[in-house]
C-alpha cells in the first residue's frame, strides 16, 4: 500500500471564502469541507468518475483529479451507476502523491519515466471557455515551449476530427439533424453519454426507486423519472460509438500524445445560483466532460491558480491504456504549470501579445475555411493575415503553401514551406508540399530528398513512399 501521511491541517482561507460564496447546497458545502482537509494534507480521497464525478470537484476546488482509463481500476465493492462510464478516480494536493496512489491502484509495474511528444491544443474546446482562454490556454503553451520546445505543440479542432473519425458518430449526425440545423459533435457524443447514463443507472436502480421512492433533489428527480425513449438498438449503436472513440483517441494521440481541453467551461456556481440548472450550463460541461467519459480514456484536472477568486483548471487527456503516461506527465509539468499560471495572474504585460496570437489563429481558421470553399486567393490573404500578427508560426506557412499550390504558384509555395521548416524542423506536411512543388519545379533531386525526409519522421506515410518509389524510377 502507499503510505500516505497527513502532516498538517490549516485553514485555507481562500477555498473557505469560495465555500461562502460559491456553493450549491450542503452536499456540496459537504464535498468542499473534506477536500479542504486533503488540500492541506498529504492524504488522497477515491470516489467514482461516471460523467465528471471527480473531474468537476477537483476544478472547482483548486486540486488534482484523475479519473483512469474505463476498466483499468477494479469495480469490485461499488455500487454502479453506469458501467459503461464509471471509473475509480482519485484527488490529491501534491502530484506526487497522485502518481503513487495511481501506482498502486492501477497495480503498474516500474518502467522508465516518459515526456509527451506532441500536446494538442483543442482550440474548438476552448471556445466554449467564459473565463478569459489565456488564463488556461496560454498557460499550458508557455510550461510547453520552455519544457519540451515549441515543435511539441499541436492544435486540433476536436469537432472535424471526431466527425471524421467516427463513422457511427457521423452518420447519428445525419440522423439527428436531418437538414435543420447543425449539431456539434460533441454535443451529440454528449447525449450518447447521458442516454447511456440514465439507461444503465435504471437497469441498475430502476426496482429499488420504484419500491423505496426516495426523496430526491427535483433536477435529479426529473432526470430519474423522466421516460426514455432509448431503445436496445439505440444502446449498441452508443456502444459502437464509444469503441470508435477510443480508436480514435488512440490514433489521434498514440503513445505519447496529449490532448489538451478546458475541464469545465464555466466557473463555480454562487450561492443559490440557477445557472448550474441551466441547458446552456450543462450543455457546455457534458460536451467537455463527454470526450473521456465516452471513449473510456484516461483524464485529469491540474489547478491553475484563481481567477476572480474562482479556483482555475485545465484537463489533460491520455489514450485508453495511457494512465501511467499521463500520470508521469503531470508529475513532470506541474511545477512549470503553477509557475506560468501564477505568471499569467499577476503579470500586467502583453494583453496585446495574446490577443494578436488570438487573432492570429482567428485568421487561421479564416484561412482553412476559404480553403475548403476552394476560395484560394482569399485562403492566402487570411493566411498572410495571420503570418502579419504572428510570424513564427509554421502551421500558417505550410497552409498558405498549399494555398499556393492549388493556384499553380509553386516558388512562393517552395519558399514558405523551407521557411515552416526553419521554424519546425519536424513539420511533416511542409517537407510533402515542399516536395510537391519542387517536382513541378524540375527539381526532382531535391523533392525526393523531402519526400525522403518525411518518411524519417514519419515512416508509414505511403504518399511520401509511394511519391519517393516514382520519382525515383523516372529520374534515377
Amino acid at each position: 500500500m502507499v503510505s500516505v501521511e497527513k502532516i498538517s491541517i490549516m485553514v485555507h482561507l481562500p477555498i473557505l471564502q469560495c465555500m461562502k460564496e460559491y456553493r450549491v447546497d450542503p452536499l456540496v458545502e459537504l464535498l468542499w469541507l473534506w477536500l479542504l482537509i486533503l488540500l492541506t494534507s498529504h492524504w488522497y480521497v477515491a470516489g467514482i468518475d461516471t460523467v465528471g464525478g471527480v473531474r468537476i470537484p477537483a476544478g472547482f476546488c483548486g486540486i488534482l483529479g484523475f479519473r483512469p482509463s474505463h476498466g483499468a481500476v477494479s469495480h469490485v465493492g461499488i455500487i454502479p451507476i453506469s458501467t459503461s462510464l464509471d471509473t475509480i478516480g482519485w484527488f490529491a494536493k501534491d502530484p506526487n502523491i497522485l502518481r503513487r496512489v495511481g501506482h498502486v491502484l492501477l497495480q503498474l509495474p516500474y518502467a522508465i519515466q516518459r515526456s509527451p511528444r506532441q500536446i494538442i491544443i483543442a482550440d474548438d474546446c476552448f471556445q466554449l471557455l467564459k473565463i478569459p482562454v489565456d488564463r488556461v490556454a496560454q498557460v499550458v503553451i508557455k510550461s510547453t515551449e520552455k519544457l519540451f520546445g515549441r515543435q511539441v505543440l499541436k492544435h486540433e479542432n476536436v469537432e472535424d476530427y471526431l466527425r471524421s473519425k467516427a463513422p457511427s458518430l457521423k452518420a447519428l449526425h445525419s440522423k439527428k439533424s436531418n437538414g435543420e440545423l447543425k449539431t456539434f459533435s460533441t454535443r451529440l457524443l454528449a447525449n450518447v453519454m447521458q442516454s447511456l447514463q440514465r439507461h444503465e443507472f435504471k437497469h441498475n436502480h430502476g426496482e429499488w426507486i420504484s419500491l423505496a421512492k426516495p426523496v430526491l433533489d427535483p433536477a435529479i428527480s426529473a432526470q430519474i423519472y423522466e421516460t426514455l425513449d432509448t431503445e436496445d438498438t439505440d444502446i449498441e449503436k452508443y456502444k459502437a460509438i464509444r469503441d470508435e472513440m477510443r480508436t480514435a483517441i488512440s490514433s489521434l494521440l498514440k503513445d505519447d500524445g496529449i490532448l489538451v481541453i478546458p475541464t469545465i467551461a464555466d466557473p463555480p456556481p454562487k450561492l443559490g445560483g440557477k445557472e448550474i440548472l441551466s441547458e446552456e450550463y450543462q450543455s457546455r460541461a457534458c460536451n467537455l466532460l463527454s470526450v473521456a467519459s465516452v471513449s473510456g480514456c484516461c483524464q485529469v484536472t491540474i489547478p491553475l491558480g484563481f481567477h476572480n477568486k474562482c479556483p482555475l483548471s485545465v484537463s489533460f487527456i491520455a489514450r485508453h491504456g495511457g494512465d501511467r503516461f499521463l500520470l508521469d506527465t503531470v508529475q513532470t509539468m506541474y511545477t512549470s504549470l503553477q509557475e506560468q499560471a501564477d505568471i499569467a495572474a499577476k503579470s500586467k504585460v502583453s494583453k496585446n501579445a495574446v490577443s494578436k496570437e488570438q487573432s492570429a489563429e482567428i485568421a487561421k481558421e479564416k484561412g482553412n475555411q476559404a480553403f475548403k470553399d476552394k476560395q484560394w486567393q482569399k485562403a492566402i490573404g487570411f493566411y498572410t493575415e495571420a503570418i502579419k500578427l504572428s510570424g513564427t508560426n509554421a502551421t500558417y506557412y505550410s497552409n498558405r503553401a498549399l494555398a499556393y499550390l492549388e493556384l499553380g504558384s509553386y516558388l512562393q509555395a517552395e519558399a514558405d514551406c523551407t521557411q515552416a521548416i526553419n521554424l519546425d524542423k519536424k513539420n511533416v506536411k511542409a517537407y510533402l508540399r515542399r516536395a510537391t512543388a519542387r517536382e513541378m519545379l524540375g527539381y526532382y533531386k531535391e523533392a525526393i530528398e523531402d519526400f525522403r525526409y518525411a518518411l524519417v519522421l514519419e515512416p508509414t506515410n505511403k504518399r511520401a513512399s509511394q511519391s519517393v518509389e516514382r520519382l525515383r524510377k523516372l529520374f534515377q
